[in-house]
This record gives C-alpha cells, structure tokens and sequence, in this order.
C-alpha cells in the first residue's frame, strides 16, 4: 500500500476533531522554547513568567517529560529530576505563572531515551545495532519507534500528564528512531526484534544495514503510526490542546528548525526561515508552522549564540511566509550567559505584539507553485535542485507557495504554474492536459511520457547553445549556457531546430586548444510544448542546483523567461527591489499583505545588519485603493493602472510590510 493510501486511511479518524480551529490558527503567535535541564528545575516561575511577559511571549515551550520528568509523576521509568526540590511541581509552577500573564504553554517531551534500569527491566523497548547492541549516550538508552515504550508505556505517561495538567499543546522531540546521536556518530538501522519482525512482514525479508527505499517508507509508516495514537490521546483528553511535532501528519503545528552547524557544507541558506515556513503552511495549509530560531552555534556550543542580525532575519521570515516568530534557547530565559540573541529578538517580539492583528490567519496568495519533496522521500532527493529554484523565484520577486505533497490538486484553480525540479509526479501531467501551466527543470526523467528518452548522459562538462534568442530576453547577451551535471537527452521532435542545444564536452586546455574541437547537435535542452488544454516546459538537466552553486545570471535568466512564457496573466509583482530584497504576497482576512526582508546583510558566513535601501517601487496585482507601512507608519500613495496598483515603499531597513486594502 502506498503511504498516500495508508494515510488517508489514517487520518479518516481525526478529520472530525480537527474541523474546528484551534488557537494555534486564531491567534498571532510569538513563541519562547526554553529547553531547560534537569538541574533547572529549581526555576523560581515567577520570575520565568514576568521575563516573558516582559518580552511579550506569548506561548512557552517548556520541558514537561520523557527523559527527565519535570513534574511529579508516579509512572514507573518515567525519571523525575534529581534536582527537583521536595514537594515541588516545577511544570506546574510554571504553567500557574504563565497561564495568570496570559502566556499559553506547550508541555515538551523527548521518547527517544531513557535510564538504564527501564532497559534492564524492558529491553525489548530499545533500538538494537545490527550487532545486537543497545545505542547508549550520555548514559541514556536510545528507544525504539515500534517497540512497546513509545506504543504502550509513552501513552501511560501522556495519559498522566495530560489528565493533571491544563496543557494549552504538547510537543514531541526526536521523534522516531535516529540514524546518528548528537555527535554525529552513525548508529545505523534498528535491528530489534520487533522492527525485524514489521518488517519482514512487510517486505519479506531482514531489515537491511544500510536504508533503501522499503526502509524509508517503513520508518515513514512506523513514526505515522505512533503520531496518530498519540494525536488522538491528545484530542481525548485536551481537545483544545495543539499537538506540535515535526511531522506534517496528525499534528496541529508542524515544527521546523532554522539552525547551524559547524560542518555543514557551504553555501549557508539564508532563506532557511521562509523554506521551512513556506513548506508547512502551503502543504496543509490548515496547520500552523512554527519554526524555531535556534540561537546556538551547534550541539557541543549550546551557549554560543549566533549572530545577532541572523536571528532577527530568521523571525522576520517566519511571520512573512505566515508562520509563528519563534526561537529557541538552552537554560533558562534568565540566566542566558550570552544574551545578544535575547537582545535582537526582543524589540522584534514587542513589535510584533503592538501590530499583533497582522499577524494571524495569513495565507499565501501565491499563484506559482514550487514542488519540493514527497512524503517518505529518501536520501537520494538532493537540495540543490530545489533550493537554486528557490533562490531564483525569491531574487525575482515572484511570489510562491512550497509543497511537499499532492494537495493543492484539491484546489489547483489557486495556481497559475506549477514548478518542478527533483520530484515530478505523475498526477503533474494530468493537471497540465486540464490547463495547467508547468515548469520541470531537473536531471531525472519526470514520472510521467515526457517524450522518448534517448540517452541519460552522466556527469556532462559541457553547454546549451542558445538557438532562439526571441524566447530569452535575458539570454540577449549569451549565446553558451554552461552545463555541469547528468542530462536526459529526449528524442527530438518537429523539424525546426529546439531552441537549446547540447554541446557537447570538447577540449579545455591547454589555451591553445581550448573548445577548437567543439561541436554542435540538435540534442534538446529544453522541451517546450502544448499538451492538452495546457503547457509543458522540460528542461532535463540540473538548472536549479547549478544556480544554487554557481549563481549564473544567465541560468537565472532563461528560467524567469520561462516563467513569463508561461504565466498566463503575468507576474503578480514587477518591481525596481534589489534581488536580495524578498517579497511575500499574503491574505488576511479583507486585507493583502506585502512583506519586504532585506537580506543583504548575509555574507559568505556572516549575517550583519542590512544595508538601508529607499524608493522601492512595487507594482501589485490587483486593485487597492489605500496602502500603508508599519514599520516605519506612513500612507503610501497607491495609483491603479493595467490590473496593478503601485506604491513606492519609501524605506527598508531589516523588515516592512504593506498593508493593502
């Protein structure tokens, strides 16, 4: 059965509890997640409360349970901190505090591991090397996804916690079972006797060393399984309770992280807020995405903060792709021993908390869609593709929505093009021959007739030759598109000559020899066709992931030229904005909103404050008859002409937004 399939089926008995909105959608949301320790317990909550307050929080995150239980509770395995002074109720204590400021509180809790006598008493509970060996860390045992603790006893716990406690959510960490531990040690695959056991039932045979394919889509399965239970315990016992995980099924938010790490290969991705963000609102739209601002440098430098203008970047992307502003930080609020994330995130916060009526119940009114990955994808789905598409749409201006699943077919009429780059589904042709507009820029054969494939090239040092400059306006300059990477060579089709080319690889060096053997072909580099009642643009090699390493402006060019090919009714925003200046186009209620976040304080590694910029002209699809800015308050002039009205946005600083009606 596919996951499509095993999900619908799934969710069948939650669509009636979800039908009412919860608060999470109602309310404009400035998060705190205070990831407290066990010796934090002695946390004086008042003073907690007061700091929020004073920061204008208005939800917390806060350690409830799992690996140390900062509540008294009376289930066995279930550790409460040693730390915790006698006849104390830390959790409580402070879900009292917060609830009296009008702050809402997550209870946060981590199934992932716990203390060695519950593996003494229960080892059949816990993850299992392929040499039989437990996963230990720090001391903890690493638990198992399909063992009988996160099925049976994690409900025992839940059940507790939410019976005694008013919880206004519940968040879930680490949930499933990791591959590696935080130092980035590969563990590998479970081998414990239930997962062999699902497995094979599933698919015949052992679970393998290393993960393919089956073992994605049975790890996929097995973590749906247990948020389903644990989605319906939360909705039993706490219906007005959001359940927060980083899944996009069963739960009410869909958590995400902007965060760092010192390996992490180059380039950063600036855009890390509004990826996330964009992704989880526009895939269910009806779930609230709340992206943590995670203010350390990485896991071994949990108090190392990152830089100050990387945090405000990050919050301003959330709230303008219509997420909640959200960070997070290790230890206590008040006892921060670097506090220059604290210091940026703050007068954002209270900013936010003075015009909180803008910001919630924003959906996208985006008329392109960016595909991303789907559900259960392995591996082999690299960033590349995805993000250099990215990059160009946000350094265009154009306005889009992200989607990692096949839901907007539901309301397809909300798109005017859709956008392909690793994953181009089958159902994408269909919708095409019903009128759609459709973009697939990739070096893997979309899943649907495309045409007659040829020849798949690997590895290919060579150009696109541009054959019909008339198509490429911004192409007027160039004549050689470089081409680095596998290409799908499609049979030709027509007589005329397509208008991009393979050249192939030819001499390089020494000077005197470069490209004097250099051939051309009638090889298609770009297919661009009628299909049905709509249209069909291929581009069979790697554009996307080539920009996102190379940023070549003539690559950038043939896919906004495209773009314009294709748009049946235009852009929804022609503008004078410097390219790292990005745009989001949203709908509150009766009113659009017209975010602008200046980027161009990223360098290389470095975030700086951004450079102010002035008269930026916006032309917006649409007729409005007043506009105005927030943050720097001002009326704006708004004249109407061709289906757009423009305004002249007098100042940017970090952030602004328009407000049109």
């Amino acid at each position: 059965m596919r996951a499509g399939t095993i999900l619908a089926s799934m969710l069948l008995p939650l669509a009636a509890a979800a039908a009412e909105e919860g608060w999470w959608m109602r309310e404009p949301i400035r998060w705190i997640q205070n990831n407290i320790r066990d010796k934090d317990d002695t946390v004086d909550a008042k003073v907690l409360a007061e700091t929020l307050a004073d920061f204008k929080a208005n939800v917390l995150l806060f350690g409830m349970g799992g690996i140390v239980a900062h509540y008294p509770t009376d289930i066995p395995f279930h550790y409460r901190s040693k730390y915790m002074p006698p006849g104390r109720d830390p959790f409580g204590d402070v879900l009292r505090e917060c609830h009296a400021r009008g702050i809402r509180v997550v209870g946060r809790f981590d199934f992932s591991k716990i203390e060695k006598p519950a593996f003494d008493a229960h080892p059949e509970w816990f993850f299992r090397k392929s040499d039989g060996e437990p996963v230990i860390y720090n001391g903890l045992y690493s638990t198992c996804i399909n063992g009988d603790y996160y099925r049976v006893h994690a409900i025992k716990i839940l059940t507790e916690a939410l019976d005694r406690y008013d919880v206004d959510g519940l968040f879930f960490n680490m949930f499933g079972n990791q591959s590696t531990d935080y130092s980035g040690r590969y563990v590998g695959l479970c081998h414990c006797d239930a997962c062999q056991r699902k497995f094979k039932e599933k698919y015949g045979r052992a679970v393998p060393e290393k993960p393919d394919a089956d073992y994605e889509q049975f790890m996929f399965t097995s973590s749906r399984e247990v948020a389903a239970e644990f989605g319906k315990l939360i909705r039993a016992k706490r219906p007005k309770a959001g359940y927060f995980n980083y899944l996009q099924q069963y739960t009410d938010g869909i958590m995400s992280e902007s965060n760092t790490a010192v390996r992490r290969p180059l380039p950063l991705w600036p855009y890390a807020s509004s990826d996330h963000v964009n992704r989880a609102r526009n895939s269910e739209p009806d779930k609230m995405a709340v992206n943590l601002n995670m203010s350390f440098i990485d896991f071994p430098w949990r108090f190392a903060i990152v830089p100050s203008a990387e945090i405000v970047l990050r919050l301003w992307e959330n709230v303008a792709n219509g997420g909640a502003a959200a960070m997070n930080m290790h230890g206590l609020i008040m006892e921060q021993q670097d506090r220059h994330a604290l210091d940026a995130a703050r007068p954002v916060y209270r900013w936010l908390a003075e015009n909180e009526q803008y910001y919630s119940g924003q959906r996208s009114l985006a008329r392109v869609l960016l595909l991303g990955k789907p559900p259960a994808a392995g591996r082999d789905y690299p960033e590349g593709p995805y993000r250099g598409m990215f990059r160009i749409l946000t350094e265009q201006h154009i306005p889009f929505a992200v989607a990692d699943n096949l839901k907007w077919l539901e309301r397809q009429h909300d798109y005017d093009l859709v956008i392909a780059t690793n994953w181009a589904p089958k159902e994408l042709d269909q919708y095409v021959r019903q009128g759609g507009r459709a973009l697939v820029a990739s070096s893997r054969a979309p899943q649907f007739d495309a045409g007659r494939i040829v020849k798949h090239w690997k590895d290919v040092q060579g150009y696109f030759r541009v054959r019909a400059p008339d198509l490429f306006p911004s192409l007027r300059q160039t004549s050689l598109l470089m081409l680095n990477g596998d290409y799908v060579e499609f049979e030709r089709r027509g007589s005329g000559m397509p208008p991009l080319t393979l050249v192939p690889p030819s001499m390089f060096g020494p000077p005197e020899k470069v490209h004097v053997d250099q051939v051309d072909t009638d090889k298609p580099g770009l297919i661009l066709e009628d299909r049905g009642k709509g249209r069909l643009a291929v581009i069979p090699w790697d554009i996307g992931g080539l920009y996102y390493l190379h940023s070549s402006e003539s690559h950038a060019g043939l896919v906004a030229d495209l773009i314009d090919r294709l748009l049946p009714k235009g852009r929804q925003i022609r503008t004078n904005a410097h390219p790292l200046v990005e745009m989001t186009l949203m709908r509150q209620r009766e009113r659009t909103l017209l975010h602008l976040v200046n980027l161009s304080g990223h360098s290389v590694t470095a975030y700086h404050a951004p450079i102010p910029m002035s008269g930026i002209r916006v032309d917006v699809a649409g007729d409005y008859k007043s506009a105005r800015t927030l943050r720097s308050p001002r009326s704006l002039e708004a004249s109407r002409s061709g289906g757009y009205t423009s305004v002249t946005v007098p100042s940017l600083g970090d952030y602004e937004v328009v407000v049109l009606e």
